[in-house]
């Protein structure tokens, strides 16, 4: 939360004075009379704290008024008020092989979904000028987020990205890149991307690999292929007899030859991403060849939240006065 008019909120400041200082003006309000007798009857009355209340209710109204005229904001997201003429798509595996733990985070054992998702996250982070959109395949392709300048909501749409979220029981590379490649055939910007991860064979859809390839070379689109998992063998988790969670070996079977031919008829390159810190390697090293030179200006848009606290000061404003002058009215 930031404040559009912070020094308002040096009124708060004032309350505690503006209190004392009506503790000490005037004098308490007083009948004189000719003898006790007359108001004997109620000389053993409790005090009543309504008085008390009605003060408090208009210091309390006083401090929200403050923090109200201060603007507080909350931020929305950020958008470039001139984008940096790259337009990025990542195709993203979900295809059940995605769930072998063979990657760390954290000093614990994470499927290899889990871990793309980590650093995708931060790769979308340093690139606040980029419009990014998100493909998702398993033994089809859809379209998880158009390209955006929003990248809240990118984060919100990555988030939810989970195995089992769509069909994974195949791998349908060709109709992922055809996909993502398509995301970006109508964007007249100064370079389109595609980033592709997976950590198997294409072996559905209609689209063979290798003809995608072709449409993008055809659009000038590059796209870098990134093969995800250790070599031989990776441990997919699986439960025994007795529901206890165990590792099965699992072969790995990476179509590397296919990926190497995509990134070398796109103008990309192919890697292989067998570790943590080779994965971020990776997206560190895509990142720097990617860079837009353009000087960016960006803006960032707010929710206002100034009415959440001053209608409240008015209706207790109101509500002060209103019970001031009726059930606990007192005499002048």
């Amino acid at each position: 939360m930031t404040f559009a008019s912070p020094w308002w909120l040096l009124g708060l400041l004032t309350i505690p004075l503006l209190a004392w200082l009506r503790g000490k003006t005037g004098r308490e309000s007083a009948f004189i009379y000719s003898s006790l007798t007359l108001v004997k009857g109620i000389t053993e009355l409790s005090r009543s704290r309504a008085g008390a209340f009605l003060v408090n209710l208009r210091w309390f109204a006083l401090a929200l008024l403050f923090v109200g005229l201060a603007r507080p904001q909350v931020g929305g997201g950020q958008a470039p008020l001139r984008a940096s003429g790259i337009d990025i798509a990542v195709a993203v595996d979900l295809s059940g092989s995605m769930a072998a733990e063979d990657f760390e985070l954290g000093g614990e054992r994470v499927n290899r979904l889990t871990m793309l998702k980590d650093v995708l996250a931060t790769f979308i982070e340093n690139r606040p000028a980029d419009r990014i959109g998100l493909v998702a395949f398993g033994t089809e392709a859809f379209i998880a987020a158009p390209p955006t300048l929003d990248h809240d909501f990118l984060g919100r749409v990555l988030k939810r990205l989970e195995l089992g979220a769509i069909d994974g029981n195949q791998t349908a590379i060709g109709s992922a890149l055809s996909a993502a490649v398509n995301r970006l055939r109508d964007l007249r910007s100064k370079s389109r991307i595609v980033i592709l991860m997976t950590d198997g064979q294409n072996n559905a859809g209609k689209v063979p690999p290798l003809t995608a390839a072709e449409a993008a070379q055809a659009l000038g689109v590059k796209v870098y292929t990134i093969g995800v998992g250790t070599r031989g063998f990776a441990p997919m988790p699986a439960r025994d007899a007795f529901g206890r969670k165990v590792y099965v070996r699992q072969a790995v079977d990476i179509d590397e030859d296919t990926l190497k031919k995509i990134a070398e008829k796109t103008g990309g390159k192919y890697y292989r991403a067998d570790s943590t810190e080779t994965l971020r390697r990776v997206y560190a090293e895509i990142d720097k060849l990617e860079k837009s030179e353009q000087e960016q200006k960006r803006h960032a848009y707010y929710e206002e939240l100034m009415s959440w606290f001053v209608v409240p000061a008015l209706a207790l404003l109101a509500l002060e006065l209103l019970l001031g002058q009726t059930v606990w009215r007192k005499l002048p």
